[in-house]
């Protein structure tokens, strides 16, 4: 529900809107059944496996590599991604792409790199790689770029999005939103093959519930939103259509720094 509910309070607040132009990276039936759930109208759902092409109840379907798509800068007014990043070979690059595509807004869905993931991590009830998704899959699929090897779950922190996104566009001044979120992994407990284990899962789900509650970057489910606001940084001016480093702006600060 966290990716529903964080899609309805992006468009109670204006963030999106139900009329832009979507495109979706790795996605599928899901993104479909969200995205049309709310009353999205223009969506392109992309992703390299071509299964999902007749499964996006009659949403638009694109075959594209997250990385390295085909279209044109600004073509879309809004992208977004659920999950999928971290079944790149680079995130980074899938996110820039992202951003790249997109005239108004990014939004990602994924894991976030928090204390208490790297304590579950460590514990054993959480993994670094993700065999569930390919072993779900006949082992022909579901891993690093869809393929039969079992992706490293990438996870982001907030300071990662903000150097990304500011080396990617040095020039314009960046405006992310952030949104934290718990979900239980109810059925992959019960699959968990150890009893004791099992028992000891089942405990700890209140105890994390309440450590969420408290300290929400805790949970384990992240989304930032990156919105493109198109102003400069203030040291910059544009001049004759070019982006450059103001003379008078520079000055100035300098003498700040001199004065301080």
């Amino acid at each position: 529900m966290f990716y529903r509910e964080t899609l309805a309070q992006l468009l109670r607040d204006g963030t999106v809107n139900l009329s832009d132009r979507v495109v979706v990276f790795c996605g599928g039936y899901y993104d479909a059944e969200v995205l049309g759930s709310l009353g999205f109208s223009d969506v392109t759902i992309t992703n390299v496996d071509e299964s999902y092409a007749d499964k996006t109840n009659a949403m638009r379907w694109d075959r594209q590599e997250a990385e390295t798509t085909t279209y044109s800068d600004d073509e879309f007014d809004v992208a977004i991604v659920h999950a999928g990043l971290h079944h790149c070979h680079s995130p980074h690059r899938a996110l820039l792409e992202m951003y790249r595509v997109a005239r108004r807004a990014v939004v990602v869905f994924e894991a976030r790199d928090s204390v208490s993931i790297r304590l579950a991590n460590r514990a054993g009830f959480t993994p670094d790689f993700e065999l569930e998704a390919v072993s779900s899959e006949g082992y022909e699929s579901g891993g690093v770029a869809n393929g039969p090897i079992p992706n490293f779950i990438y996870r982001w922190t907030e300071r990662e999005v903000e150097k990304t996104i500011r080396s990617f566009d040095p020039a314009h001044v960046e405006d992310i939103r952030y949104f934290y979120g718990l979900r239980i992994p109810t059925l992959r407990f019960e699959r968990v093959n150890r009893p004791v284990r099992r028992m000891v899962l089942k405990f700890i789900s209140p105890l994390a519930q309440v450590l969420a509650w408290i300290f929400p970057r805790q949970g384990n489910q992240f989304c930032f939103v990156i919105l493109k606001t198109r102003k400069l940084r203030d040291w910059l001016e544009e001049i004759d259509g070019m982006i450059r480093l103001s003379r008078a702006r520079t000055e100035q600060r300098g003498q700040a720094y001199r004065s301080t």
